[in-house]
């Protein structure tokens, strides 16, 4: 059997002092419509990017609404994992000329197929996220199980070889949800096509308030000194996230704010080897400033330093250039932290009113903004407060929960 990810219950009412109680009380009917359901989310891997978070809250909190909701997580080499981290990568449009050969193709398919044979049956829903595990539904025959496929990232220009590869397992689902419309691409042909974007969880370790001499202590911890000014890029390492860019950038802030420091924090996950290569160069480069801290999951750094580093961060960054939603925008602004990111894929969604002025497309123009911010700090706290109020309304979990569990009770219904 693949590896079900061990998981407790979370209690629904706990969220009622945070989202609507019109919200509440529709997720509160659709959990007792579905009560006793079969669901399982299956991914890649149980640590270490923005879907394991999800559902690291979003499992329990079906099982709170009275769901029976497992999460499973295929197996996998370091072959198949190289090539899915491509699949991931030339979804969001990066060329993958390997996927055209043979042998790329057939260990892609007999992994899925070593993994469906594996697979507990024993339910009435699958979601699947992402490409690494997109072929399962064509190699399992269960009778009677809604399928879904969900993409988590900016799939808006896929290499057209990749797409072309994995188009026809897709096609196969009972419906596919994307982040955004322009994520869908044009010629998927599904049942059914939703789209809903990701939430954070605001009662967990990441994201609950933590009191001022807590982070301060932890801050200390790190070797962060507290008396300068900071901001910091929470994000696996890859391309896409522009780690090199982020430390051009804080460089050039840094001329205009002498004492800047900089942090860096990083997940390693199980599905992500070319993440190694990158992390030592980033390493290498940032020897070159004292000012610049890296820190990663493998080091001792988990969701409490990461709440504690947005919390006092003077302006958070995610210099993304391509990004299906970034959830550590909606983390950083639900602590009331300012954030200059890139403007790409799902994270102008959460960066309404005063904040659009802070969607940057240059290396040159994420330092100006960060400093701006920093030298002028009660502009920082506005906008974070205005930032605060747009992801309690739009992107936490409830709102999330409520958007599946629809989908899930139209399929259902059939």
């Amino acid at each position: 059997m693949l590896q079900k990810v061990s998981l407790g219950v979370k209690d629904i009412d706990k969220y009622r002092m945070l989202v609507s109680s019109e919200l509440m009380d529709e997720l509160q009917t659709l959990g007792d419509s579905l009560k006793g359901l079969r669901l399982c989310h299956i991914n890649s891997t149980p640590f270490g990017g923005g879907v394991a978070e999800l559902l690291s809250s979003h499992v329990p909190l079906m099982r709170g609404l009275g769901i029976s909701a497992d999460w499973q997580v295929i197996r996998g080499d370091q072959h198949f994992f190289t090539i899915t981290k491509s699949l991931h990568n030339a979804l969001q449009g990066q060329a993958y000329p390997l996927i055209k050969m043979e042998a790329t193709q057939r260990a892609y398919k007999s992994n899925n197929l070593a993994n469906a044979s594996e697979l507990d049956p024993d339910y009435d829903v699958f979601i699947i996220n992402d490409p690494q595990p997109a072929a399962l539904r064509h190699f399992c025959d269960i009778p009677n199980a809604k399928w879904i496929w969900r993409c988590h990232v900016d799939s808006s220009e896929p290499d057209d070889a990749t797409w072309q590869f994995l188009h026809p397992f897709v096609e196969e689902y009972d419906a596919a949800v994307f982040t955004m419309e322009k994520f869908a691409p044009a010629d998927l042909r599904v049942p059914k096509i939703v789209f809903i974007p990701p939430a954070i969880d605001p009662i967990s370790s990441k994201n609950m308030p933590l009191p001022s001499t807590l982070w301060r202590e932890m801050l200390d911890n790190l070797g962060i000194d507290k008396r300068r000014p900071l901001t910091a890029q929470i994000s696996r390492f890859d391309p896409w996230k522009d780690p090199f860019g982020v430390m051009e950038a804080y460089r050039l802030a840094k001329e205009k704010v002498p004492g800047l420091q900089l942090v860096l924090v990083t997940s390693f996950a199980g599905d992500d080897p070319e993440a190694w290569d990158i992390y030592a160069a980033v390493n290498e480069e940032a020897e070159k400033d004292p000012d610049i801290h890296i820190f990663s999951n493998l080091t001792g750094v988990g969701n409490m330093e990461v709440n504690a580093f947005q919390t006092a961060s003077g302006v958070v960054i995610q210099k993304s250039i391509k990004e299906g939603f970034g959830l550590v925008v909606a983390e950083s602004l639900w602590k009331g932290t300012a954030v200059v990111a890139g403007n790409t894929g799902g994270i102008p969604m959460q960066m309404a009113g005063g904040l659009e002025d802070y969607l940057v497309t240059s290396v040159e123009e994420c330092a100006e903004k960060v400093a701006y911010l920093v030298e002028h700090p009660h502009i920082a706290e506005e906008l974070g407060k205005e930032g605060k109020e747009h992801i309690r309304q739009h992107f936490l979990i409830p709102r999330l929960l409520r958007d599946e569990l629809q989908l899930v009770k139209t399929l259902i219904d059939g």
